[in-house]
């Protein structure tokens, strides 16, 4: 198909689907605002989860992690012993675990390799986050396993010059894009004019797409992978809902909007791909079809507790490393609840310190609200730097409750510093609260400060993180590459091939057609051209008649050849 083809096809399909999708847009904002909310998986776990907590502080998450009795509550003593205490914690722990993998993991070669066209935004090479940790860590494992990776991404914010070519080994093409007006660091695209996806495509003729989700470019991916009958995977890194909740709240019904917005786009997906099991839970109960788990995994040789630093430590407290020290690490949007973290500090003893790692849309306006309390903001680290930030603190404080999974709390967990994190999204699937960590309800400010007075005790704290850093090292990238190219994309080819109508079809209904063909032709068969059915006298009859002609037409072809021979 030629490109100018392609474009009007694709703004035809648009335009068709803004047309057909805007009542349903509409229904559920009228129905957001009369107050009926859809259905949140997270929420009916409230209860059970406090009940936990509950009889937890009552009797006690265990004797190795129960705080002893008339200890001494306070933060470090010296740098000196702070340092042997990380070299310790460093000796105790093997030196590479890196390649641990799941016991239920395939190998990593099981299937041959295959081509992919991954579609990615915003883009994960400039673009510092978990997210795009996962997909380099990705990226690094589908290269070991012999994979041909096409990737598609937009970068709309760093000059061309500098935009990277390839990523091990794998091209990078960067489309046209915009940065995106409610949260001006990243930039979006639906891959006009330049349509570099349909091209790429044509090209390679990729065994299947891999579309990151919620975006913009998730709409071309669609369009492509129908189209061009290419099975489709979508990978869910942003709660829709919740951002929707924080930065357009003022419109009624935004939330039932996002989550129709989100049933109409996965359900077109062979496989929608979530990080947590309670992400999944939550979009499955809200009629989102086909969803799997795609695995955690953290780079626990980048992130351990060798790398405190007493240099970096007196950076993050501001000259007072002896105080006992909060980090946050990660972006700052007002979806990271990161004004709740003041109230908090307000509430603790004076000798209680806050680092602010990342930058963000909100970094002005944390700036200000910060201002006159112990706080320090870095802004955005990297490498040795960002492992020393996580290893030098004594708490990681996560009040978000919109994570799917939350990768600095694993690299926090991997770092040997224990998280008081908010009980929501996929944080609780990686803390096991009062044992590796601090679960507490959304904007308890109260729980989250019973939950860091208790890691004020050194000896509670270092055994929450060794019990932090063990439960980290259980999860490789090779691992969760495995089971992603191994498992989960052969079941999206499944799915697909159940597709009627060479894919365009709905997942499972290629068998119900068949069925129906079936069916149809026997009805014919027997009903219509068989010799016991109500039309047999008149398919006799011509039949007969057809004979006859036959007959007659041979006749005069005979006479007409005698003729010739008299002559």
């Amino acid at each position: 198909m030629t490109y100018l083809g392609f474009l009007v096809l694709y703004v035809a399909a648009c335009v068709t689907e803004a047309f057909l999708v805007a009542p349903r847009l509409a229904l559920a904002a009228a129905r957001g605002a009369m107050g009926r909310q859809p259905p949140s998986f997270t929420s009916t776990l409230d209860d059970q989860r406090q009940q936990q907590r509950q009889q937890q502080l009552t009797t006690g998450p265990g004797s190795s992690a129960s705080v002893p009795s008339g200890a001494p509550a306070s933060g470090h003593s010296t740098s000196s012993s702070s340092t042997a205490l990380s070299n310790a914690a460093s000796n105790a722990i093997p030196p590479n675990s890196f390649h641990n993998s799941s016991p239920d993991a395939p190998p990593l070669r099981r299937h041959p390799p295959r081509k992919v066209c991954l579609m990615v935004e915003p883009t994960p090479f400039t673009h510092v986050s978990g997210y795009a940790n996962r997909f380099q860590e990705m990226l690094k494992y589908m290269k070991k396993a012999k994979d041909d990776v096409e990737i598609l991404t937009v970068d709309a914010k760093t000059k061309p010059s500098d935009l990277p070519k390839e990523f091990c080994g794998f091209n990078i093409r960067h489309t046209q894009g915009f940065t995106f007006p409610l949260y001006n660091h990243i930039s979006l695209t639906m891959d006009l004019p330049e349509m570099k996806g349909a091209r790429i495509l044509e090209t390679k003729r990729p065994d299947l797409i891999h579309v990151t989700s919620p975006g913009f470019m998730v709409f071309p991916a669609m369009f492509y992978a129908r189209v061009m009958c290419i099975p489709l995977v979508m990978s869910y890194h942003t709660h829709l809902p919740v951002y929707g909740r924080n930065y357009l709240g003022f419109v009624p019904g935004v939330v039932n909007v996002c989550w129709e917005v989100l049933r109409w786009v996965h359900s077109r997906a062979d496989l929608t791909l979530v990080t947590s099991h309670a992400m999944k839970s939550e979009l499955s109960a809200n009629g989102i079809p086909r969803v799997d788990v795609w695995r955690k995994g953290i780079d626990t040789v980048r992130f351990q507790p060798r790398f405190r630093d007493d240099e970096m430590r007196d950076k993050m407290t501001d000259g007072h490393p002896d105080d006992f020290l909060m980090v946050y690490v990660g972006r700052l949007g007002a979806e990271k609840r990161l004004k709740d973290i003041r109230e908090m500090l307000a509430r603790m003893p004076p000798n209680t310190r806050l680092c602010i790692v990342g930058k963000g849309p909100q970094e002005d306006e944390l700036h200000d609200w910060f201002r006159g309390t112990n706080t320090v903001f870095t802004g955005q680290l990297g490498g040795d730097e960002l492992s020393k930030a996580f290893a030098s603190a004594d708490a990681f404080i996560m009040p978000s409750d919109s994570e799917t999974l939350g990768f600095v709390v694993l690299e926090s967990m991997a770092s040997g510093v224990p998280v008081v994190g908010a009980d929501a999204g996929g944080i609780p699937d990686i803390i096991e609260h009062g044992k590796t960590g601090f679960l507490v309800e959304p904007g308890d400010t109260d729980g989250y400060v019973e939950c860091l007075e208790k890691l004020r005790n050194q000896k509670f704290r270092d055994r929450m993180g060794k019990a932090s850093r063990n439960e980290a090292e259980r999860w490789g990238w090779e691992a969760a590459t495995s089971y992603l190219r191994n498992v989960q994309y052969e079941k999206a080819l499944i799915n697909f091939h159940s597709r009627a109508f060479g894919g365009f079809g709905r997942p499972g209904t290629a068998g119900m057609w068949r069925l129906l063909g079936w069916r149809f032709r026997s009805f014919m068969k027997r009903y219509v051209f068989g010799s016991t059915s109500i039309f047999s006298g008149f398919w006799r009859r011509l039949g007969l008649r057809r004979r006859a002609g036959g007959r007659q037409q041979g006749q005069r072809r005979e006479d007409g050849q005698g003729a010739g021979t008299v002559m």
